[in-house]
């Protein structure tokens, strides 16, 4: 009976996991059904309880995050965060109060990083963070 409440939890589990796709349910599942075929093979539900806890933690710190990278692919910045640590060429001036630089091909308000630097058009610059529409840009002392 306690093989059948498991194989059913497991399966319950398993199909559960359609909803979440965090695969955090799926290796619960899988604990579950491995719980059900130890007390099918051993009759002892204090056995298939640490057979379903083991696997079950194993499975969540080792299989999930590689099951995780697998399928749902690396965390790829977009937009703003794609655009820090960029270069882009001074065209206007650039200090604490604004200036433009040329970013990706487009035109950006810019401000520089560091309050007392001053950048000429030309200059190649990094782009250490966006605030809004601006781009602050640091450029290495020469």
């Amino acid at each position: 009976m306690a093989a059948l409440i498991w194989l059913i939890g497991g399966i319950v589990l398993v199909a559960a996991e359609i909803l979440s796709g965090d695969f955090f349910l799926l290796m619960l599942g899988i604990g579950a059904l491995a719980a059900a075929l130890a007390e099918l093979a051993f009759g002892n539900t204090f056995i298939s309880l640490a057979v379903f806890a083991v696997s079950s933690i194993g499975l969540v710190t080792f299989a999930r995050p590689w099951l995780k990278a697998r399928f749902h692919g690396a965390i790829v910045p977009d937009n703003v965060q794609a655009l820090i640590g960029g270069k882009a060429t001074v065209l206007s001036t650039v200090d604490e109060t604004g200036g433009q630089v040329k970013l990706n091909g487009e035109v950006w308000s810019a401000r520089s990083f560091d309050d007392k630097q001053v950048i000429e058009p030309g200059t190649s610059v990094t782009v250490m963070e966006i605030a809004g529409a601006t781009a602050i840009v640091w450029a290495e002392p020469a």
